[in-house]
């Protein structure tokens, strides 16, 4: 069995999630830690103990950590990209939080890397994890919506709720980074449509809502890209002809959670429509007539936690919350099969438990050398729609070509996730 050293840069709120993950991955063989702030380092020590060398500056790590074979970055956002460009020159394999950048230059670059060096390189998309994507994506496989004419991602996430995260990692001046641009962090709701079909954008239209919140967060002058809108809605034009329509809102009362979601998925055969905690599948034509048949498919893609607390007796669907348990823990669509042993029975956690699939995908990528869902060419099709989206919102709505860096090469054979014996250990 194959084992590799790993090095997590980043000691904020969402690296937390995935420390015991690396830990108890069954191909990792030791995890360090990196961070600016001394204090961070210590308390992840103190609270997931085994972590036996740490890191000052991401510097230091690529100077000293000559023996670490990868390294993982939970990152500001807009800080990605050049980080991992610097991690793929020193011959790491790098797994990254979203974005991939919020630069198309700097997304073609990692993607001319990774073809140059054959390093494994992946973002941790948790959507593409998520149960709406995942049922889409194999009701779509199996042909039951035909082919792909419209469907309606999002990412809402108002500033109420996502303040405290930017306060946390941004220091004083957070305000000048929570500003960014909604479409510069698309990553979610664009790759839930993009892994469904498998296609990509040609052209978008986008437009913004001005923000005039008294908090100051966007506006010309009051953030690093003098971004002034809050709320960003786009039409794509995909490849195969078929349109897609994505928001990301920042101010938006639904709160937060659930954030990130399919609305519909409508294919010329059938079609795939959700409502936080509603699901079902319609056969329409594919049914052979012109009655439209409607499948539900909630138990499949809501949480098993919230499935069973919707049978308890007191349970009102009109009055009890749905914030938690609706995105806690895995859903029947998952498959648990797959996972190491240590990772089936992790806690009812956030992102409908993805970051257990995409902890193993990265570590089964490295150790075979094969290329993962998520990986540069993915993650690029993800990312670079919402950078020219925001530029057609300072336009107007002006439609823009997007720019499109190709498919990963023929000859990289894709992860396959056939059962492994070491896994049952």
């Amino acid at each position: 069995m194959q084992k590799v050293k790993v090095c997590i840069v980043g000691m904020g709120e969402f690296s937390d999630f995935f420390i015991p993950l690396f830990k108890s991955h069954p191909n990792v063989s030791e995890v360090s830690i990196c961070d600016l702030i001394p204090e961070r380092c210590d308390a992840a020590i103190k609270k997931h103990g085994g972590i036996t060398r740490v890191f000052n500056s991401y510097e230091q790590l690529l100077k000293e950590g000559k023996d670490i074979e990868c390294i993982a970055l939970f990152t500001q956002r807009h800080l990605h990209g050049p980080m991992v460009i610097d991690a793929l020159k020193a011959g790491k394999h790098v797994f990254s939080a979203v974005p991939m950048s919020t630069s198309i230059e700097e997304c073609q670059k990692i993607i001319e890397l990774v073809k140059e060096t054959r390093l494994t390189y992946m973002t941790g998309e948790t959507c593409y994890y998520f149960p709406c994507a995942i049922y889409c994506r194999d009701v779509y496989n199996q042909g039951k919506l035909g082919k792909f004419v419209y469907g309606e991602s999002q990412y809402y996430h108002d500033m109420e709720c996502f303040s405290y995260a930017f306060a946390h990692s941004g220091g004083p001046n957070w305000k000048r980074v929570a500003g960014i641009p909604p479409m510069y962090y698309s990553t979610h709701s664009i790759s839930m449509i993009v892994s469904v079909i498998n296609e990509y954008a040609k052209k978008v239209s986008c437009m913004g809502y001005r923000d005039n919140h008294e908090d100051g967060i966007f506006g010309v002058g009051k953030n690093n890209w003098d971004n002034p809108f809050s709320n960003e809605t786009a039409l794509m034009e995909m490849s195969g002809g078929g349109i897609a329509r994505i928001n990301e809102f920042r101010r938006v009362g639904t709160g937060h959670k659930p954030s990130s979601y399919i609305t519909c998925l409508y294919g010329d055969k059938g079609a795939y429509e959700g409502s936080v905690t509603q699901h079902v599948l319609i056969k329409g034509v594919a049914a052979g007539t012109d009655t439209t048949n409607i499948e539900y498919v909630s138990d499949l893609v809501n949480t098993k936690h919230y499935v069973e607390e919707q049978k308890m007796a007191d349970f009102n669907i009109h009055e009890s919350p749905i914030s938690e348990p609706s995105h806690r823990g895995f859903a029947a669509v998952h498959d648990l099969a797959r996972l190491p042993k240590a990772f089936r029975d992790v806690p009812h956690t956030v992102h409908y438990n993805s970051h257990p699939y995409l902890v193993d995908d990265f570590f089964r990528a490295v150790v075979t050398g094969k290329l993962p869902p998520n990986n540069a060419w993915d993650s690029a099709r993800y990312m670079i729609p919402g950078i020219i989206a925001h530029e057609s919102a300072l336009r107007d709505g002006m439609p823009m070509d997007v720019p499109d860096f190709g498919d990963a090469p023929a000859d990289w054979a894709k992860l396959t996730f056939e059962p492994i014996d070491y896994y049952e250990l």
